[in-house]
Protein backbone atom coordinates (compact mmCIF):
# COMPACT_ATOMS: atom_id res chain seq x y z
CA UNK A 1 0.00 0.00 0.00
CA UNK A 2 1.28 3.47 -0.94
CA UNK A 3 2.06 5.88 1.91
CA UNK A 4 0.12 9.15 2.08
CA UNK A 5 2.36 11.94 0.75
CA UNK A 6 2.45 15.09 2.93
CA UNK A 7 3.83 18.57 2.28
CA UNK A 8 4.63 20.51 5.46
CA UNK A 9 4.37 24.32 5.34
CA UNK A 10 5.89 25.89 8.45
CA UNK A 11 8.25 28.87 8.75
CA UNK A 12 9.90 27.71 11.99
CA UNK A 13 12.47 25.09 11.04
CA UNK A 14 12.57 23.28 14.39
CA UNK A 15 8.79 22.83 14.36
CA UNK A 16 8.79 21.66 10.73
CA UNK A 17 11.46 19.06 11.47
CA UNK A 18 9.63 17.89 14.59
CA UNK A 19 6.38 17.49 12.64
CA UNK A 20 8.30 15.66 9.89
CA UNK A 21 9.65 13.16 12.42
CA UNK A 22 6.23 12.60 13.97
CA UNK A 23 4.57 12.06 10.58
CA UNK A 24 7.32 9.70 9.41
CA UNK A 25 6.91 7.72 12.63
CA UNK A 26 3.19 7.42 11.91
CA UNK A 27 3.86 6.01 8.46
CA UNK A 28 3.41 9.10 6.27
CA UNK A 29 5.83 10.09 3.51
CA UNK A 30 6.90 13.72 3.91
CA UNK A 31 7.66 14.89 0.37
CA UNK A 32 8.86 18.37 1.29
CA UNK A 33 8.94 21.31 3.64
CA UNK A 34 8.19 24.91 2.61
CA UNK A 35 8.63 27.99 4.78
CA UNK A 36 6.68 30.58 2.77
CA UNK A 37 3.33 30.63 1.03
CA UNK A 38 4.99 31.23 -2.32
CA UNK A 39 7.30 28.24 -1.87
CA UNK A 40 4.35 26.13 -0.73
CA UNK A 41 2.42 26.82 -3.93
CA UNK A 42 5.46 25.97 -6.08
CA UNK A 43 6.20 22.75 -4.17
CA UNK A 44 2.56 21.69 -4.18
CA UNK A 45 2.42 22.08 -7.96
CA UNK A 46 5.64 20.16 -8.55
CA UNK A 47 5.41 17.47 -5.82
CA UNK A 48 1.63 16.88 -5.96
CA UNK A 49 1.21 15.77 -2.32
CA UNK A 50 -1.92 13.99 -1.14
CA UNK A 51 -2.33 16.48 1.70
CA UNK A 52 -0.71 19.71 2.89
CA UNK A 53 -0.19 20.50 6.57
CA UNK A 54 -0.22 24.31 6.50
CA UNK A 55 0.63 26.91 9.13
CA UNK A 56 -1.56 30.00 8.81
CA UNK A 57 0.99 32.62 9.88
CA UNK A 58 4.01 32.42 7.56
CA UNK A 59 7.01 34.55 6.76
CA UNK A 60 6.78 36.41 3.46
CA UNK A 61 3.94 38.21 1.75
CA UNK A 62 1.57 35.25 1.32
CA UNK A 63 0.07 33.68 4.45
CA UNK A 64 -1.19 30.11 4.76
CA UNK A 65 -4.77 31.07 3.94
CA UNK A 66 -3.80 32.85 0.71
CA UNK A 67 -1.53 29.97 -0.30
Amino acid sequence: MRKTRVLIVEDETIIALDVQGILAGLGYEVVGIASTGEAAVQKALSLKPDIILMDILLAGQMDGIDA
